[in-house]
């Protein structure tokens, strides 16, 4: 019989733990702990949020999945029992589609998946080759060591998702630097809600050029749609703001965050530089995306009618958390999760999510990565860390986990 009172047997009501949990610093690649030790316990658990609310929390991929599909699980943040964010200044405002369900989620959400669709996205290969490689080329021409972050892993996806959407490149350190505030956890909600309102009135008014005099990019597209009366102009701002910020904040810590990860593993650096098989190189973009995972404060979501599963009813009006980074180190799918293997066959992960709302923009990023994961190792093949490890410092205070700088040498 499922139970529907106190959660798993084996968790007290007065043990309830905190989320989010603490990684060990010694071991920042891996998920915090507690939450490894929760997974053990079983799929599902009570954790207490920053302000005594409770959810639960998803540990195990075979229940992330079948919560993630099922359309009693709401991804509207107004919905009663949504989880509240990890901290008082987080805010909780809807950063357009991604917090919306059905019919209106799809609804909006089908204006823009044109342009992330994997032939459109391989159609742009060519041109990200020539951006990492000339990033290289700059990198090489200067002093060493040098802040790859900045260099290179910040610029890559910048420059293709400002020449998606049509935003002048040489305005980028006016969205990369309000987007570090609105990311940052430990930021209050006036800065939050101004480093927002700073990128909006910015795309605002290059979206009302685009209604004046429209180009071949996804703002005109956006702009269009307001013309026709499908969007408003709010609307249109907060879906361009959506792919401004994912579209370049999240890949650009996945590019740093696994060129570290290799570092510290020089057999599977060594593997990847020496490959000149493009499936190798796509497969070890799957495996750094199941062994790292930058969305690391969970998938959030609302139940509206009660649920069954694993031995539980999950009940309308409560919250659930499904960490994706805990549900790819399962060890029921993922053999030895805690290794980090590029020969293993790893599509199988939940780094972009997974049902209606699972990432928009994966078949961009994963050909992002492709090309850097695949060139930037064979043409510095001695790039090395340049500062003690010690002294590398992880985004923690962030919604998107990274590092904030990474020296390196050749």
């Amino acid at each position: 019989m499922a139970d529907t009172l106190t959660g798993p047997a084996h968790q007290a009501p007065d043990a309830v733990p905190e989320f989010p949990m603490p990684r060990e610093s010694r071991c920042p690649f891996d998920p915090p702990p507690a939450l490894k030790e929760l997974q053990g316990q079983g799929p599902l658990a009570k954790v207490r949020l920053w302000d005594g609310s409770e959810s639960w929390l998803v540990t195990r991929y075979a229940e992330q999945r079948a919560l993630l599909g099922d359309p009693r699980v709401s991804a509207d943040t107004d919905q009663p029992g949504y989880p509240t964010k990890a901290s008082p200044q987080a805010g909780e405002g809807k950063l357009s589609f991604i917090m919306m369900d059905d019919p209106e989620h799809a609804r909006l959400r089908r204006m823009v998946t044109g342009p992330f669709a994997v032939k459109k996205v391989e159609a742009l290969r060519p041109a990200v080759q020539r951006i990492v490689d000339g990033l290289i080329d700059d990198m090489l021409a200067g002093p060493a060591p040098v802040d790859l972050v900045d260099a290179f892993a910040l610029p890559i996806p910048s420059l293709v998702i400002c020449e998606l959407l049509g935003v002048p490149y040489d305005d980028h350190e006016l969205f990369q630097e309000n987007t570090k505030t609105m990311v940052r956890t430990t930021a209050t909600p006036e800065e939050r809600g101004a480093a927002s309102r700073e990128v909006a009135g910015y795309l605002a008014a290059l979206l009302g050029k685009r209604i004046a005099e429209p180009k071949d990019d996804l703002l005109s597209s956006l702009a269009g749609r307001v013309t026709a009366g499908e969007l408003d102009h709010g609307q249109a701002t907060e879906m361009a703001l959506l792919l401004l910020i994912a579209g370049h904040e999240t890949t650009a810590n996945m590019i740093a965050l696994g060129t570290l990860a290799l570092l510290r593993h020089p057999d599977q650096f060594k593997l990847l530089r020496e490959s000149d098989d493009p499936k190798f190189v796509a497969g070890a973009v799957e495996e750094l995306l199941r062994y790292l995972h930058i969305t690391h404060l969970g998938r959030r979501r609302a139940v509206t009618e009660d649920i069954e599963i694993a031995g539980q009813v999950i009940k309308a009006g409560e919250g659930v958390i499904m960490v994706n980074e805990i549900g790819n180190r399962d060890p029921e799918v993922f053999a030895d999760p805690d290794r980090l293997d590029l020969t293993r066959d790893a599509r199988r992960h939940v780094a972009f999510g997974f049902g209606v709302h699972q990432c928009l923009g994966q078949p961009l990023a994963r050909m992002e990565l492709q090309v850097v994961y695949g060139t930037l190792y064979k043409r510095i093949p001695t790039l090395k860390l340049a500062a003690p490890m010690e002294d590398v410092r992880f985004k923690n205070d962030a919604f998107i986990y990274g590092v904030h700088e990474l020296p390196v040498s050749w």
